[in-house]
C-alpha cells in the first residue's frame, strides 16, 4: 500500500461518475469520486469528488494511481486501462451496474457487490 497519509490498512477506492452516478464507460467519465476507507476495511471514513484529466489512454491508470488509489470499480474498463492497473497493484472490478458511487462502494466493501460482464471489449 502506498504512504500517501492514509491510515495503515485503509484503501482508497475510486469510481468513474457521469451525473453524480456510476459512468458505463471508465475512460469516460467526467469525475471520479474517491473514497478512503477505515483500517478494517469495513467503513468509509471520507470522500471527496475530483474532476477527471482528459482522456488519453494510459493517462487514468497512471493518474489514479499517483493518487493513492487501491481500488477501481467500474462499469466497462478496455484491456489495455485493466492492465496497466494490476500492473501497478491496483484491484480492478469491472461490470458494476449503475447507482450512487457510495452505494456501490459499501456493496463492494460488505462483498455483495454484483458485477456482470465488461462491456467495453477494446
Amino acid at each position: 500500500m502506498r504512504d500517501d497519509g492514509r491510515k495503515r490498512g485503509g484503501k482508497k477506492i475510486a469510481v468513474p461518475v457521469e451525473g453524480g452516478c456510476l459512468a458505463g464507460h471508465f475512460g469516460h467519465c467526467n469525475a471520479f469520486e474517491l473514497f478512503e476507507t477505515d483500517a478494517a476495511g469495513g467503513g468509509i471514513e471520507r470522500s471527496e469528488t475530483v474532476e477527471a484529466p482528459p482522456h488519453e489512454p494510459g493517462r487514468l491508470p497512471a493518474w489514479l494511481s499517483a493518487l493513492g488509489v487501491d481500488v477501481v470499480i467500474a462499469g466497462g474498463m478496455g484491456r489495455r486501462a485493466r492492465e496497466l492497473f494490476r500492473a501497478s497493484g491496483i484491484e480492478v472490478v469491472v461490470g458494476a451496474s449503475g447507482g450512487a458511487p457510495r452505494d456501490v462502494v459499501q456493496s463492494y466493501l460488505a462483498g455483495k457487490l454484483e458485477s456482470g460482464d465488461n462491456p467495453c471489449d477494446h
